[in-house]
């Protein structure tokens, strides 16, 4: 009688631990939803704001890159020649003005007394203003010219991986034309899709 009353406490204690392990179990595993969708990767085109040969590529596909760094870079010299150029030509224009700035000067003094005519006095200062007109736009030159020298490097806009690299050096590309695709790290978007009895569940 002793023994069957002891495998009848140990046949419940059994019982009653595989059905607290399994109510648990249960427990846990409905705590856990299942959902099945995309994970929607960012990319970026990555390309020149001025056309040119490829002199230098980086980066292989797969190479991860962090924001800020260089990826490529094309010829320099044509770019740095026209800065050479534009500042040739405002530097011309600057002595042409100190010039017509001096003569007007000069005739300034004559008018008065009649040693030179209000026409020439009048055309003089007319030159001036016109160098003056020159060296502004001179200037504005001078300018889109080193833009475009800093626009022959092109940098990461953000962190991310290489997926393509589409061009090569020795390549010439036109403006806008893509020469690595880059998968963006962050920000990383799950595209899911949820039963409607779940719904209430999230």
């Amino acid at each position: 009688m002793k023994s069957y009353i002891a495998s009848s406490v140990i046949g419940l204690s059994v019982a009653l631990i595989v059905g607290v392990s399994l109510t648990l179990k249960t427990k846990k595993s409905s705590d856990v939803m299942v959902l099945y969708g995309n994970v929607d990767v960012r990319q970026v085109d990555i390309s020149f704001r001025v056309p040119g040969r490829v002199e230098g590529m980086l980066f292989q596909e797969g190479d991860f890159v962090s924001q800020g760094t260089l990826m490529g870079y094309l010829e320099k010299e044509p770019y740095t020649d026209q800065v050479d150029e534009a500042r040739a030509i405002v530097e011309t224009f600057q002595t042409s003005l100190t010039n017509a700035d001096d003569m007007l000067k000069r005739r300034e003094g004559l008018v008065g007394d009649g040693g030179v005519s209000q026409e020439d006095y009048e055309n003089t200062l007319c030159s001036r203003d016109t160098y003056i007109s020159n060296i502004k736009q001179a200037e504005a030159s001078l300018r889109v010219a080193l833009k475009n020298l800093a626009d022959i490097s092109v940098y990461s806009p953000s962190d991310g991986v290489i997926l393509t690299r589409i061009r090569e050096p020795g390549s010439v590309v036109q403006q806008g034309e893509p020469i690595y695709t880059l998968s963006l790290t962050s920000p990383i978007w799950v595209r899911a899709f949820v039963n409607e009895p779940q719904l209430g569940d999230i």
